[in-house]
């Protein structure tokens, strides 16, 4: 009898047979959003939206994931973490409002040994249309339909809307907002623009008053934000100016900063997770048990990549050792700008000097096979899960070729993850 490891493996590498059934996949979208041509106008606009396979994982893959969040989560809570993260976070971070923030992302590459996370996200996107996908899948296979189940996608809607109950309740005494916008930087012409559409219709369906709108939209006034003409009480923010600094965003700042909307996620929660400089700390194993850090928490901790701040004093070192390191924009998103050291060439070096970069450990991403024009070719995986306070919603994957995730790749793209 195989080990799980040894199936998983087998799985990714030569079951072609589960495949996205898309006609599926249309009718739900279509019925989700009651528009008929969603499908079209949206979905099949971006052929490489969607993967056509499942990614599988061990079991313990799961639970090892889940414990790294967990530490990471009760880490933010203790006072010596949140003083040392927020003494370089901008002053609109500064204050808890209560929201811990809703569709959390932790980006993990699981290539050989334990899942490695590379990555946190306070507006990870994607997860509305992950859990369409999921439900979507079809398999026609005996020795894998034991092992497809997706209960985080089955159970996903009525999941988020108690998550945003939750973070409405944090800030304020009601049991739900009136109203929620879900607000973006020319929502329209942004490439996950879909699921804002199918968050709207949740959000409606539960007797929610929802607009997508941008920022330009936005009034705050005596006390109250408004889009339309209508009172907004909490926004779903999934802007990338993180600290609302951008002159554009004026009045969302003033807004969650006179406590007039509940926003998640917010500038605070951005400065105690996500903040790129805060890898710098939490794979720091030295600093995290001078602390007296709980040897479980440590643990748990120690797969995550050793991150430095590149600096003048450490230049000529990362330099040396730079095709075993990757480099991202401490302000970065969106994989924009980011490096692999065995690219790197001195004058993009020279610029990397100038601006304000972290260096990671470069860590492999897991394969996935997949079949094009009936020849196997082989993707690049990373794997993230959407949680909410250190419990998991949904966990997908993306599928691509290059130096970062993108939705550019023949075959790629997301594509649920199955836990054997």
């Amino acid at each position: 009898m195989p080990t799980t490891e040894a199936l998983v493996s087998q799985f990714n590498q030569s079951c072609f047979c589960i495949t996205l059934d898309r006609a599926a996949l249309a009718t739900a979208l279509q019925s989700a959003a009651g528009d008929s041509s969603f499908y079209e106008l949206y979905i099949a606009s971006r052929p490489h939206l969607f993967s056509g396979v499942p990614v599988f994982l061990p079991e313990a893959d799961r639970a090892s994931m889940l414990a790294i969040v967990g530490a990471i989560e009760t880490l933010a809570r203790t006072d010596t973490y949140r003083d040392l993260v927020l003494s370089w976070a901008p002053d609109v971070a500064q204050r808890d409002f209560g929201p811990r923030g809703a569709l959390m992302g932790y980006d993990f590459h699981l290539g050989s040994g334990p899942p490695r996370l590379i990555e946190i996200n306070t507006n990870a996107g994607g997860a509305f249309l992950n859990a369409f996908g999921a439900r979507a899948q079809l398999a026609c296979c005996d020795a894998v339909q034991p092992f497809i189940s997706a209960p985080d996608a089955r159970t996903f809607d009525q999941t988020v809307i108690g998550m945003f109950e939750a973070e409405w309740q944090r800030q304020r005494s009601t049991v739900r907002p009136r109203t929620i916008a879900i607000v973006d930087d020319l929502p329209a012409e942004q490439y996950l623009y879909p699921e804002f559409l199918l968050a709207k219709r949740l959000f409606e369906a539960a007797g929610i008053e929802t607009v997508v709108a941008d920022p330009s939209e936005l009034n705050c006034a005596g006390g109250k934000l408004t889009a339309r003409g209508s009172e907004i009480d909490l926004v779903y923010n999934r802007l990338v100016d993180f600290s609302l600094s951008e002159p554009r965003h004026a009045a969302l700042r003033q807004a969650y900063l006179e406590n007039a909307v509940v926003v998640t996620p917010n500038p605070h929660n951005h400065a105690l997770f996500a903040h790129k400089r805060n890898l710098t700390v939490l794979s720091d194993t030295n600093l995290l048990q001078s602390w007296g850090t709980s040897p479980d928490l440590v643990q748990s901790l120690s797969s995550i990549p050793r991150t430095v701040p590149v600096s003048p004093d450490n230049a000529a070192e990362l330099w040396s050792r730079r095709k075993q390191l990757f480099f991202k924009p401490v302000s970065g998103h969106g994989g924009k700008a980011v490096y692999r050291g065995d690219k790197l060439t001195r004058s993009v070096w020279e610029e990397i000097l100038q601006a304000d970069y972290i260096a990671q450990d470069l860590v492999a991403p897991g394969e996935r096979q997949i079949l094009l024009d009936g020849a196997p070719q082989t993707l690049k995986t990373d794997v993230r899960l959407y949680t909410y306070d250190s419990a998991v919603l949904l966990a997908s994957a993306r599928l691509y070729r290059g130096q970062t995730t993108n939705f550019r790749t023949v075959g790629g793209g997301f594509a649920p993850v199955f836990f054997v």
